[in-house]
């Protein structure tokens, strides 16, 4: 039994062993891509418009177009490999795909564990509503009515900022609280551009922003210690914006120009 049991523990020791290697694995190379003739990137397409599914089943929208033209511009082919939120930064770690272009907002923790690019895209989250109701400040938000996506970034954003009087509705998700709104429901909504659009679309000209309550920057990721493939994707990034492909891409999927703090931003 004791012989046993210490080679059952060898054996765990060592598939730890391979883990960690695996968790750290060798970082990406331009010449390794280029080799290979084809670059993998983890891409999520549930996650409208950045990521979606086509009629032809084919994953498509902004992070499609942004890989797109990666991948031109590194001068190889392309596959996508779709990912989910949770799976998005082990598919990386363990050397399934090459790099992410997958809505990966950018934050201090997600830095420990990937190397980030200069910012590719955003989001921002605000209080939209009626273009005749009067709000400019967290203040007048008293004794208004706002619909939010339960335990959403709006959620958490919009109850930071409203006054004791303000009546927060709390929906299933945004198309709910969206409905709210354009039934009447609620006077104001908590939401991000990208939905903003959307209800923009649905109905011109009856509705617009009143507080931008925060913004947050997606990037391009790669492994940790990638720093040659990092350089090639920065100045990818930087050519993009210069040469307007990268409005385009946003016009494209989102109908409004790349915004300020995404053009700005720095690592």
């Amino acid at each position: 039994m004791n012989i046993s049991r210490r080679m059952v523990i060898a054996a765990i020791g060592a598939g730890m062993m391979v883990g960690a290697m695996a968790s750290t694995a060798a970082a990406q190379t331009v010449e390794s891509i280029k080799s290979a003739g084809t670059v993998k990137i983890g891409m999520m397409v549930d996650f409208p418009p950045f990521g979606i599914m086509n009629t032809s089943n084919e994953p498509d929208g902004y992070d499609a177009d942004v890989a797109k033209l990666l991948a031109k511009e590194l001068g190889v082919e392309l596959q996508i490999v779709p990912v989910t939120g949770p799976n998005r930064i082990p598919y990386l770690q363990s050397n399934q795909v090459d790099l992410l272009v997958a809505s990966l907002g950018i934050t201090e923790e997600r830095a420990k564990n990937v190397d980030f690019s200069e910012p590719y895209a955003g989001i921002s989250i605000g209080v939209f509503g009626a273009t005749d109701v009067a709000v400019s400040k967290p203040e007048d938000l008293s004794g208004k009515t706002i619909g939010v996506a339960r335990a959403s970034t709006q959620d958490t954003a919009v109850t930071k900022i409203a006054p004791q009087d303000a009546r927060i509705q709390r929906f299933d998700d945004d198309a709910s609280a969206v409905q709210a709104l354009l039934s009447g429901q609620v006077e104001l909504i908590g939401v991000s551009n990208v939905v903003a659009t959307q209800i923009e679309t649905a109905a011109p000209g009856r509705f617009d922003q009143k507080i931008e309550l925060s913004q947050q920057v997606q990037g391009i990721a790669v492994r940790k210690g990638s720093t040659e493939l990092l350089t090639a994707v920065n100045q990818f990034i930087e050519k993009a914006k210069a040469d307007g492909e990268l409005n385009e891409i946003h016009e494209k999927w989102l109908g409004s120009p790349l915004p300020e703090f995404v053009s700005e931003a720095k690592q």
